[in-house]
């Protein structure tokens, strides 16, 4: 993108809407993202620090008045500076504050739209981190309202579980003029933002509305940082920042920019949804439309709604990918039709192995395994579509060639050559040449057997006119002769079923090597997701356990007596949500084991059928052999 569109507006009837242009610019990218979205009070420069994440002096809107310039949330997508493979989309939110505002809930709801879509959240303030501004963020007090982990219909406090897929935090300090001091000690700037944000002691009411926000940005943003910017010049220009020149701008002022900056590059985490899913630029659009069209309709954006929603969208685009992959090469291959069998059945078990793959590499939370089934009935729906084909450009070529060499048997028969004395041995003699140049040149044909059966049950019609007519044989010997004929047909049929016996086999064994290939895909896959799980909920310890130390430190021992019974439920519901996923997985493997073994006793009955019947036949067929055979 060259230049930043709009996301999130608000519609004529005032409520949040998404832009369908911004979508469509999200729908091609494919890549994972990295979310940096801004936040804070209108007309605090949050603009100006996103045009330098996107390397530009210019491009989101930046003004000079006390109007709040930015409306809704705005997005621009540029390739990652430091992660290859990965797109940037930076997220410029409406100013908070704008008294012109009508609905009071408008920047909460912009609030919880950019920690709901960010990896990290950047907010900018001006001055100092002091009460005031402290309670200027008092839109972290309310996600617990605003957002919910599991079913919004639940009136279980679930924010403890918030630390799992909320974004890293930044504060950005505008404007600062205070020396970093701590007890008269220098102090980094993450000194300077813990120092603000301790708590206080005392059970007063005011004491409890001093620590609230407090302790829902130390709950809530485990990871968080900040950054002190010093004036980028002279007071009376800072108004104007947009319209500076780049020199004109304070060394001090560029060097914490370029720091922050990298800091954002180096730092930032791709987007993940719950179970530690990669978030792309198609999965982000669909987000945003879940939770805009959520709070557009009056309820609360759940984050496991909106992955079930996901899930859904990308399963089905998977089945689709998985579907499309394996159609491509099919389609490909069948340019060289007729072929051997066991090279469609080679082609079939690559192509539908890369499907499966493909379908994994997208898929999640296929936890019944619906979609995957789905993709394998459709692929073996395809595969008996080109195996028809297949069989039919055969037919065809077995047929023309049966047709080219019996052309002149065919002319002979126009012309009576075979209709005198001695006329029934050279019939038999021309079709014999016929059936092995024929042999010869189809030994690989899938159909050579079934069409050459057709071919000479076609020709024993002339075969018994010829030998009736043919006077120089004796009315034994043209007994002798039938018999013979009746033996060949026969033996042509067995053959034909014996064929038919081999390929069946053959297409089993391709049909249990694509499965072994499906199970070690998705074994793979369900390991890759139980560790990300794993991951995901040690991260969250991890920061609870870092919360909880840091209370003790500072004198809160009933605040970390409570934490450690949080800590002892969260451990409870971690390994119970583990145990259910493993519980999924197993079930998922046995049921496509079930599906496989169902598919394979299917094909075992047929086999069974098939040589009852050849075992009839050949328990028919008379000793010896038959010389055009």
């Amino acid at each position: 993108m060259d230049k930043p569109v709009c996301l999130i507006d608000t519609a004529s009837d005032g409520k949040l809407c998404v832009q369908q242009s911004a979508l469509q610019v999200l729908e091609q990218i494919q890549q994972p993202v990295v979310v940096v979205a801004v936040v804070g009070l209108y007309r605090t420069g949050k603009s100006y620090l996103m045009n330098r994440l996107a390397g530009k002096q210019t491009g989101f809107a930046l003004g000079s008045t006390i109007e709040s310039k930015t409306k809704g949330i705005w997005m621009w997508c540029v390739p990652h500076p430091t992660k290859p493979g990965t797109t940037l989309v930076l997220l410029d939110t409406e100013g908070l504050g704008d008294v012109d505002k009508g609905d009071p809930k408008h920047d909460t709801n912009i609030f919880c739209l950019a920690v709901l879509l960010s990896s990290t959240l950047v907010y900018n303030s001006r001055g100092t981190i002091d009460n005031r501004a402290i309670e200027e963020l008092q839109y972290v007090t309310e996600l617990t309202e605003c957002i919910k982990v599991k079913s919004p219909d639940e009136d279980a406090d679930d924010s403890n579980e918030f630390v799992k897929f909320f974004p890293s935090f930044i504060w950005a300090v505008r404007d600062f003029t205070l020396e970093r001091k701590i007890d008269g000690k220098d102090a980094t700037e993450n000194d300077y933002l813990e120092f603000a944000l301790k708590l206080k002691h005392g059970a007063a009411r005011k004491v409890m509305e001093y620590n609230l926000p407090r302790e829902c940005i130390q709950k809530f943003f485990p990871s968080r940082t900040c950054f002190t910017f010093p004036f980028p010049t002279a007071p009376e220009n800072v108004s104007r920042l947009e319209r500076l020149d780049p020199a004109d701008l304070s060394t001090e002022f560029l060097v914490v920019t370029a720091r922050f900056c990298k800091f954002v590059f180096d730092k930032s985490e791709v987007k993940k949804l719950k179970d530690g899913y990669t978030v792309t630029g198609r999965v982000l659009g669909h987000l945003a439309k879940t939770y805009v069209d959520t709070i557009a309709s009056g309820a609360v954006p759940c984050l496991e709604n909106a992955v079930i929603a996901m899930a859904l969208i990308e399963n089905q685009a998977a089945v689709k990918e998985g579907l499309e992959v394996y159609q491509s090469g099919m389609e490909k291959l069948k340019k060289s039709f007729p072929l051997e069998l066991k090279v469609v059945s080679s082609e079939h078990q690559r192509l539908s192995g890369m499907a499966t793959q493909t379908f994994m590499t997208r898929s999640f939370r296929d936890t019944d395994g619906k979609h995957l089934k789905s993709l394998e009935e459709k692929v073996n729906e395809l595969f008996d579509g080109y195996l028809c084909q297949n069989e039919q450009a055969s037919k065809k070529r077995c047929e023309d060639l049966l047709s080219f060499l019996s052309a002149t048997m065919n002319e002979n028969l126009k012309q009576g050559i075979y209709a005198k004395s001695g006329g029934y041995d050279l019939f038999c003699k021309d079709l014999e040449d016929i059936v092995k140049k024929y042999n010869s040149q189809t030994n690989k044909e899938v159909k050579a057997e079934a069409v050459l059966k057709v071919f000479l049950k076609q020709k024993s019609v002339d075969s018994k006119a010829i030998l009736q007519a043919d006077k120089k044989l004796t009315e034994k010997e043209k007994k002798i002769k039938e018999e013979t004929e009746k033996a060949i047909l026969l033996e042509q049929e067995i053959k034909a079923k014996e064929e038919q016996q081999r390929q069946l086999l053959e297409r089993m064994e391709a049909e249990k090597q694509s499965n072994e290939e499906r199970m070690r895909q998705m074994k793979e896959k369900m390991d890759e997701e139980m560790r990300l799980q794993r991951e995901e909920a040690e991260r969250a310890m991890d920061s609870k356990l870092r919360e909880q130390a840091a209370l003790l430190e500072k004198g809160f021992k009933e605040k970390a007596d409570r934490m450690s019974q949080e800590m002892e439920e969260f451990k409870r519901q971690n390994a119970e949500a583990e145990s259910n996923r493993a519980r999924e997985f197993a079930e998922l493997l046995e049921n496509s084991n079930k599906r496989h073994e169902e598919s394979m006793a299917m094909m075992m009955q047929q086999h069974r059928e098939q040589m009852n019947a050849l075992q009839k036949q050949m328990s028919a067929r008379p000793p010896g052999g038959c010389c055009i055979l």
